[in-house]
């Protein structure tokens, strides 16, 4: 059982006497709900404080909306409920998770680059204290996966490095950060991503390290957070099964669960092994790396009989409530793990001190001093130019300076549409005005998705695309190529890489060899794996303004670089480096 007085808790008194009384005065009914956290999918307020008063849910995440908006959301959940709730966000690079005008401070990438903790104390410090001006409590950060596959899409940009000293440094920064605000610090995703290609959104997770390993690894990054006090863990729907086969020696493979299913690495190994005192949530629940596991009727109850203590986020709320409220009643989850979860659920909103109203409704005036304040779009630039690195430059192309070199030829490629709404990449146009307030005159290069909204759907626009023209005239008209690559993807494939719009495209870079080209990546880290015939490379981590025209000065000269890359940036492949 939790103790509440001791860490990460530390309550006194008071807090203790509230969480005791409030857990004696609910229902079944109430009970349940607590063990929730639900996603608010719409933007009808009113359907989702009838879902609040019927469910009773403990915490929530919501979707979208911006800092008023989210404000607004938040408070009137705060003023519908008998009992506070955990609200919870998730923003891996600064306040702008939270909502689109709060400050994009650095991805964890960028922040590993800059060789301190400067830039990740900021970005926790940002998130934290733009969070907290909405309402939120909960930050369901930092990332504290280690990036030892460079196939890894899904945590390449969020985790804080390839090794595990530095990962603990940078996320003990960012937590310091969020711990300026009243908001509560999350690390994810145990038992580690980071060792495989593949995406638990789609796939169950597999951390196939030996014990040995993992031990210097991830756990040596989860046991020093543990022992500082932190606060809650995330637990991803990813297997560990050398380590489940040894705490469970004979188990089948058919039986290796997600750890979130896993009594063995959860109450064995995190509580007992490892000692953490605090909450336990599981990943998101519509993954498939637990929905294709179990029957959800069956992991809905043993996600919380296993050591999880909260759900996160519901299939349909009144089956899946159900389906909880049967474990309880048949069993499955006991009642003492059932009390033990509502301790530390409630122990975190005490110690957050949720129970006193000015920690609840928060003064509307103050996210309008803090959201996207100066002081935060300072810390922003000062990010870009501490890390924004120079990944390699084998043929002395810089700088590159607008004076000397003038004409440059855009060859700008996105992630590939997913809707018909889609008009073009707003980001496009930012590039283009940057280079061109730098000096340069721009000509940008086709891409086939704007010409099919340009010139409606044809075969012309797939002939067209494939022409590169005359090398002579591509010479003598252009001086550099910048190509910018703004690629990101999310659950969709396993495995994001470079994509050019269409087949055969005239995007690919031939040009290398006609003039000199400079690449940048805008988010990924590893693109050199699909364009290493390009000899200059930039690895910029954001597509803000502020992070592209930082990049653009360090190119032309106009800034140092400083940033440092890992040796993850080249793939494992000779040439990447050439």
């Amino acid at each position: 059982m939790v103790n509440l007085r001791e860490k990460p808790f530390y309550l006194d008194d008071e807090g203790v006497k509230w969480v005791e009384d409030t857990i004696a005065s609910m229902t079944l009914d109430e009970k349940v709900g607590q063990l929730f956290v639900l996603l608010k999918h719409s933007p009808d307020m009113e359907q989702a404080l009838h879902n609040l008063k019927t469910w009773h849910q403990g915490g929530v995440r919501w979707q979208g909306g911006d800092s008023n908006a989210v404000y607004a959301q938040n408070r009137a959940y705060q003023e519908n409920t008998r009992i506070p709730l955990l609200i919870a966000a998730n923003c891996d690079n600064g306040g702008d998770g939270c909502m689109p005008n709060g400050t994009f401070i650095a991805t964890a990438a960028e922040a590993a680059a800059g060789k301190d903790t400067k830039t990740a104390y900021d970005m926790g410090y940002v998130a934290g204290r733009e969070a907290a001006s909405v309402g939120v409590n909960w930050m369901f950060n930092p990332c504290a996966d280690i990036f030892m596959n460079w196939r890894n899409t899904i945590v390449n940009t969020r985790s804080f490095g390839d090794h595990a000293d530095e990962v603990i440094a940078n996320i003990r920064a960012y937590i310091e950060g969020i711990h300026q605000s009243n908001v509560a610090a999350c690390c994810k995703h145990f038992p580690g991503d980071g060792v495989e290609e593949r995406d638990q959104h789609l796939v169950l997770g597999v951390n196939d390290l030996s014990v040995e390993e993992w031990d210097n690894s991830f756990r040596k990054v989860y046991q020093t957070m543990i022992d500082e006090g932190l606060e809650s863990i995330m637990v991803g729907h990813i297997a560990l099964p050398e380590m489940s086969r040894k705490l469970r020696p004979g188990i089948k493979d058919e039986d290796i669960m997600p750890a979130t299913l896993a009594p063995e690495l959860l109450t064995d190994l995190l509580r007992n092994e490892m000692g953490f005192n605090g909450l336990v949530i599981t990943d998101a629940s519509h993954m498939a790396g637990i929905a294709c596991m179990e029957k959800r009727e069956i992991a809905v109850p043993k996600a919380i009989a296993s050591g999880c203590d909260m759900f996160l986020f519901a299939n349909d709320i009144e089956e899946d409530m159900g389906y909880m409220k049967a474990g309880i009643e048949n069993g499955t989850i006991t009642p003492e793990r059932l009390d033990d979860a509502l301790h530390r659920i409630l122990g975190l909103k005490a110690r957050l001190k949720l129970y006193k109203q000015e920690n609840c409704l928060i003064d509307p005036a103050i996210k309008d001093e803090v959201v996207g304040c100066e002081e935060h779009l300072k810390l922003a630039e000062e990010a870009a130019k501490r890390c924004i690195t120079l990944v390699k430059d084998t043929k002395n192309y810089l700088p590159i300076k607008p004076e000397e070199k003038k004409r440059a030829h855009l060859v700008f490629i996105s992630s590939t549409p997913t809707t018909k709404a889609y008009t073009g990449d707003p980001v496009k146009q930012v590039v283009i005005e940057e280079l061109e307030a730098a000096g340069f005159d721009v000509e940008v290069h086709p891409n086939f998705h704007d010409m099919e909204v340009e010139n409606g759907p044809g075969l012309m626009n797939m002939i067209k695309i494939m022409d590169c023209g005359k090398m002579e005239d591509f010479r003598n008209n252009n001086d550099v190529v910048f190509l910018v690559l703004n690629i990101k993807g999310y659950a969709q494939e396993n495995e994001v890489r470079l994509r050019w719009s269409s087949n055969h495209s005239s995007e690919l870079p031939w040009y290398v060899t006609e003039v000199p080209t400079v690449g940048i990546s805008l988010n990924y880290t590893t693109h050199l794996i699909d364009v290493p015939q390009v000899h200059c490379f930039v690895n910029a981590y954001g597509n803000t303004r502020t992070s592209i025209r930082e990049a653009i000065a360090k190119i032309t000269g106009k800034s140092e670089f400083t940033g440092v890359a890992s040796d993850t940036v080249f793939c494992g492949k000779w040439d990447t480096r050439l």
